[in-house]
């Protein structure tokens, strides 16, 4: 289903980052770069029209050719990126929903560690084999 999930911190640096086919990297952290441009869009735009209540979930970010890629902010400014092939039309945003989720909470264990320091790579087995579920898809 996803070829590429990002985690991206505050300064908008990567703190993880982790596709599919390791060969094609570069191709996808160019992706996930242009794609901030457009999160940080939705967000100011959130902003200005629902006050203090704002969606997480920013959806299609943009889609290419090969693929389609999705955005969600937490409260505080992480930002998660997946990319997923465009070929896969069964795919629903529900199911986008429910990636974002299993991230944000793999994420939320990672940053509850006392030993985790906010804003350094992440670097945990729990939350790689978490990416590798949504990745696979199991």
């Amino acid at each position: 289903m996803a070829v590429a999930v990002a985690v991206i911190g505050k300064e908008n640096s990567p703190l993880y980052v982790r596709t599919v086919n390791p060969s094609s990297e570069l191709k996808f952290m160019y992706t996930i770069h242009a794609s901030l441009d457009v999160v940080e869009e939705k967000v100011i735009v959130g902003k200005k029209s629902s006050g203090e209540l704002r969606e997480l979930y920013l959806g299609l970010l943009y889609p290419t050719e090969d693929y389609k890629v999705y955005g969600y902010v937490t409260n505080t400014r992480i930002k998660f990126i997946i990319i997923v092939e465009s070929s896969y039309t069964t795919l629903r945003d529900n199911d986008i929903r429910q990636m974002f989720r299993k991230l944000h909470n793999a994420y939320s264990d990672v940053v509850c560690n006392p030993f985790y320091v906010p804003g350094d790579t992440i670097c945990s087995k729990q939350f790689e084999s978490s990416v590798k579920g949504i990745l696979i898809q199991e």
